[in-house]
């Protein structure tokens, strides 16, 4: 018996800003290889996820057994994306969807309401579903469990009926489900309908039904109402958690680039999506932090009378702002897709650019889902040192700068 912690992986939400973390998870696992750990198993026996961090998350849970291997599938994935794998973004598809979506904004919401027509999103992502068909096996994740190599997946998505933020686990053993303020957790076979309710960004995707209890329910993005965001690790078991986010935690300090123009559409769709998938990751991270100090002073005789207990984090965070990667790659989304953009404001590239923020989460193109890589991957090689004593990794051989 070992009394080794559980590590917890904590992967966020944020689009096609998902890609950082591949990044991140390169170079845990050239760290590992470097120190000579690879013989302690999977490194995250507690795998959580939400929006696309929950597809990053269960196609690492399916290949468990061999978690260098699932990273490097993931990582082949992510390095040679192209927009057309997750959304239609031919003429016609772009027509069918965001034209007539758009059309809601203007007048022409009449001749919708008279045709019947009702639009669901901006975009169709019938593609992804596809092509998770392909990433993620449901069997392979009861597999590695069975095996020994996973104790716990989960995903989490938002009920727009009931406004429930559900997080669905798979587990090893019996874990009682918890229930929260406006959050509850429901034990189910996890598979593609989850992942593709929990990756479905507000307006942008469309909702997708799943049964919990005794009834169905239309669920969209798991960022949305998301106030715990490491709280189902925790609940799973986790005692150590890294937690990998998609935007910045903190700002630098400094004057900061604004600008005096009405924001238009892009803009402001682009800064909700921001609160969406970023605010509530810094705010918990915190509330963690206060919770491990305060118990850090308790005497030994209380701290035995809670329930609670100081749990390790490690959070990497991308060292730049993403939009200002996007801003860079505009040009690299499909034809009509900029074109359907265009119309609600993105503009422009590099420092003229105008509602990088939303494109940011869209841009799932090669030349910028690899400069994520990279970006995730050099962060996290900076802070070698950091992530080998989180792990309790050996020293291993001196490494060169990458």
């Amino acid at each position: 018996m070992t009394d080794r912690p559980i590590t917890g992986l904590v992967l966020t939400g944020g689009g096609a800003r998902a890609a950082y973390q591949v990044g991140v998870l390169k170079a845990v696992m050239k760290i590992r290889r470097e120190c000579g750990a690879t013989a302690s198993g999977n490194p995250f026996p507690v795998i959580t996820g939400t929006s696309a961090g929950a597809i990053n998350a269960a196609a690492l849970a399916c290949r468990s057994a061999d978690m260098d291997e699932a990273v490097r599938v993931l990582a082949q994935v992510w390095e040679n994306f192209h927009a057309e794998q997750i959304y239609r973004a031919d003429s016609l598809g772009v027509i069918r969807s965001g034209a007539r979506w758009l059309t809601l904004f203007s007048l022409g919401w009449l001749i919708a309401r008279w045709r019947r027509a009702r639009p669901r999103s901006l975009l169709d992502n019938a593609p992804a579903a596809d092509l998770l068909q392909r990433m993620v096996d449901g069997a392979a994740i009861k597999q590695a469990m069975r095996d020994g190599h996973l104790r716990a997946l989960a995903v989490t998505a938002s009920s727009y009926g009931s406004g429930l933020h559900v997080t669905f686990y798979d587990a090893l053993g019996e874990i009682v489900p918890w229930t929260r303020s406006q959050r509850i957790a429901v034990r189910a076979d996890i598979g593609v309908p989850h992942l593709m309710a929990s990756s479905a960004i507000p307006f942008v995707f469309p909702a997708v039904p799943l049964a919990i209890e005794d009834r169905s329910e239309y669920f969209g993005d798991g960022s949305m109402r998301q106030a715990a965001p490491i709280s189902p690790a925790v609940h799973l078991g986790a005692s150590r958690i890294l937690i990998i986010g998609a935007g910045r935690m903190h700002e630098p300090p400094g004057a900061r680039a604004h600008s005096a123009e009405y924001p238009n559409l892009a803009q402001i769709a682009g800064h909700a999506l921001s609160n969406i998938f970023l605010d509530a990751l810094a705010v918990d991270v915190e509330r963690l932090q206060r919770i491990n100090t305060t118990l850090a002073l308790l005497p030994p005789e209380a701290l035995a009378r809670t329930a609670l207990r100081p749990i390790e984090t490690l959070v990497i965070a991308p060292s730049q702002r993403l939009d200002d990667l996007a801003a860079r790659h505009i040009g690299c989304l499909p034809a009509p897709v900029r074109a359907m953009l265009r119309g609600i404001g993105v503009s422009g590239r590099g420092e003229d650019a105008r509602g990088a923020a939303l494109a940011s989460y869209l841009l799932f193109e090669s030349p910028y889902t690899r400069e994520l890589v990279a970006l995730g991957e050099a962060d996290t090689l900076a802070r070698r040192e950091e992530v080998r004593v989180f792990f309790g990794w050996p020293p291993g051989a001196e490494i060169r700068s990458p």
